[in-house]
């Protein structure tokens, strides 16, 4: 009851709690007997962003602080990313990938995002081995290609080239290399 904070839901008739209510009493109910191993099937489809934000944290809490294995299935990007270390990849029956989640982003991570916020518009000239995804008067969002060259390079000569207010980076999302994975196995 407490790691779900299921204690303010005690009174209340089951068909009057959110659907996140309910997913934390069924994973609650899934623990009494102190399960060494646990399967999750989709537990945040169709939850709201905080409610999936809730049991995300329950499901990290169970296995740090019980030890308990989680094994989960899901199609949701962002809960492989917050709770998986180890994944298991299948399509069509087959065993695509069985390894760590940072091997899988180091063999399929090909591509990064940069955002850069700037002023002084004029003849912005962008780094070679990027390509322009979006672009405004002040803002630019660049696809870096990393086998073609690398972040420190693309951020030093944008930073040459333009009055830099912001730059964020980030990783190419883990669809597009689940899809990079698929299409190599041409599935």
């Amino acid at each position: 009851m407490e790691v779900l904070d299921l204690a303010p839901l005690l009174q209340t008739p089951v068909r009057q709690l959110s659907l996140g209510q309910r997913m934390r009493c069924e994973i609650a109910a899934a623990l009494i007997h102190e399960p060494k191993l646990l399967f999750l099937d989709e537990p945040t489809i169709g939850l709201d962003a905080v409610s999936k934000i809730a049991v995300r944290q329950t499901i990290k809490r169970i296995y740090e602080e019980r030890g308990v294995t989680v094994i989960l299935t899901t199609h949701d990007m962002n809960d492989i990313e917050a709770l998986a270390q180890r994944i298991l990849l299948i399509g069509k029956g087959q065993k695509l990938y069985d390894g760590d989640l940072s091997a899988l982003k180091s063999q399929y991570l090909t591509c990064k995002r940069v955002s850069v916020d700037y002023s002084g518009a004029g003849t912005e000239i962008w780094p070679e081995g990027t390509t322009i995804i979006r672009q405004s008067a002040e803002r630019a969002e660049l696809s870096v290609d990393l086998s073609r060259t690398s972040i420190p390079a693309v951020i030093q000569q944008l930073t040459n080239t333009l009055n830099i207010h912001d730059i964020t980076v980030e990783n190419q999302p883990i669809e597009e290399m689940i899809f990079s994975l698929y299409k190599e196995h041409a599935i």
